[in-house]
């Protein structure tokens, strides 16, 4: 649950201070560049283990597979983004190209590369879990979670189309990419305190629907239960 946090207040500082980064304009990874971007690698590898400690703990709060194994693909994006250290883009650090022909070499490739599956995993468990709470009617957390991917999406194709220095978006493509961050990682978060306080909610009794329980599943007259049930009373 404090991965998102720490991860947001890290890149939120090192922004703020670094010499010529502009966060309007700039990619949180290109924070990675420079005398101090171990700092923000260090800041890619915590919250990506603490986000795969996050996958395995709501898999064991909701016992689902698809949700927990998204965010842990998600999780595992986030190492391998700072394993893998970013070109620079959009003219950061100062005297590098908006945006080079090439691939510098395999880190840089491989940085890029581990994004699209990352983020899209994101997406995809944002959907898995809006329906699993729809069909367990909570459809506050259903709205959210559906709400978090249209607006992760949408700004993330914004940031993308900056980052590639397509008019009007350069300018304000780290801006846009900061939205997508915060989204996510809040959704994350939220969803993280959701489960430590109720748990996930358990399918409907179809018997009642207005009861939360499990129904039970009924006892066979030759089964062991059903056997000691059936014996008459002396």
């Amino acid at each position: 649950m404090i991965a998102g946090p720490l991860f947001i207040v890290a890149f939120l500082i090192e922004g703020a201070t670094r010499t010529g980064y502009d966060p309007m304009r700039h990619p949180v990874s290109s924070l990675a560049l420079g005398d101090l971007g171990w700092t923000q690698t260090l800041n890619f590898l915590v919250c990506g283990l603490l986000s795969l400690a996050f996958a395995v703990g709501v898999r064991r709060a909701q016992g689902g597979f698809w949700g927990p194994l998204l965010i842990g693909v998600w999780a595992v994006a986030m190492v391998l983004a700072g394993v893998f250290t970013t070109d620079p883009i959009s003219g950061y650090p100062a005297g590098t190209p908006a945006l080079p022909t090439e691939y510098s070499g395999l880190p840089a490739l491989l940085h890029d590369a581990v994004a699209i599956p990352g983020f899209g995993a994101l997406i995809i468990a944002g959907l898995v879990i809006a329906v699993r709470f729809a069909r367990r009617r909570k459809y506050g957390w259903a709205a959210y979670s559906a709400g978090t991917v249209v607006v992760f999406a949408t700004s993330l194709v914004m940031s993308q189309l900056g980052f590639n220095q397509l008019e009007p978006w350069v300018d304000h493509a780290g801006l846009f990419q900061r939205i997508t961050i915060v989204t996510g990682l809040a959704w994350l978060t939220l969803l993280g305190l959701y489960l430590r306080r109720a748990g996930f909610p358990a399918p409907h009794n179809p018997e009642n629907p207005e009861d939360p329980t499990p129904a039970r599943k009924p006892v066979l007259p030759n089964s062991p239960a059903g056997a000691r049930s059936a014996r008459p009373a002396h």
